[in-house]
């Protein structure tokens, strides 16, 4: 009994130095991972989740990552339960990795991928897998992220202008983005960039309304959605909303 005290008042203290260091709160204890079953803990609120992201983030550009909790033992704690922080929809592109760029570990992120990061119109596997995150691991932040130079966009861009379709499913997927195409050739500036930031916003918006699970939440402040934007040259995260 005395040693379980002491481990938790260790893993108490270990979690203020994190929280003092800039980074993100473990899911779970150094030596104390919880068994299948056990009370998840609080919820953690979406603002410092978001600004120890942009903190990680700030890591990644400077080329000083911390790369946290990314070995074999890591991984082996979190077998039999996890409690990510946030949920990142992210494009599929090979060049944007969540939790590289973010500069944090194994359970901190639970990351939807899709080309695009498209979430209006994307169907059921995405828009359920981000309401599994908020309803059964009580995830606060939902990031959607979108990147620079985003093929996807730019070839619903390309083939809306050539008024011609591409083969399969690909077309169905450029018809998702068009919105946020029509929306960026009404602003100033680089349509291609418009349209990727407009794109996150759409994306953005479609989860803010989206009940029943997300849209209460959201009311109620204790999930909150944002966007950003990845720029592939110099590793930032901007935020757009």
């Amino acid at each position: 009994m005395t040693n379980q005290i002491s481990r938790r008042r260790f893993a108490k203290l270990t979690a203020a130095v994190i929280a003092s260091s800039g980074m993100l709160p473990r899911a779970l204890g150094a030596d104390d991972p919880a068994p299948a079953g056990a009370t998840r803990p609080a919820p953690h609120n979406p603002d410092d989740v978001l600004r120890e992201l942009l903190v990680g983030n700030a890591r990644f550009v400077e080329g000083k990552p911390t790369s946290p909790r990314r070995s074999p033992a890591d991984f082996r704690e979190l077998a039999e339960a996890q409690y990510p922080v946030a949920v990142i929809v992210g494009c599929a592109d090979s060049r944007v990795a969540p939790e590289i760029l973010f500069d944090v570990g194994v359970g901190d992120l639970f990351v939807v991928r899709v080309a695009g990061n498209v979430v209006s119109g994307a169907g059921a596997s995405v828009k359920g897998s981000i309401e599994y995150a908020i309803a059964e691991l009580n995830v606060p932040l939902i990031v959607v992220l979108g990147h620079s130079n985003c093929g996807a966009v730019e070839a619903a861009i390309k083939h809306i202008d050539a008024k011609d379709s591409l083969p399969g499913a690909i077309n169905d997927l450029v018809e998702l983005i068009k919105p946020a195409i029509a929306q960026g050739k009404t602003e100033a500036g680089n349509l291609l960039d418009n349209a990727i930031r407009d794109n996150v916003l759409v994306g953005v918006e479609r989860l803010k309304a989206l009940d029943p699970i997300i849209a209460p939440r959201v009311r109620e402040g204790t999930v909150k959605v944002v966007g950003g934007v990845y720029d592939l040259r110099s590793g930032k995260v901007s935020v757009v909303t």
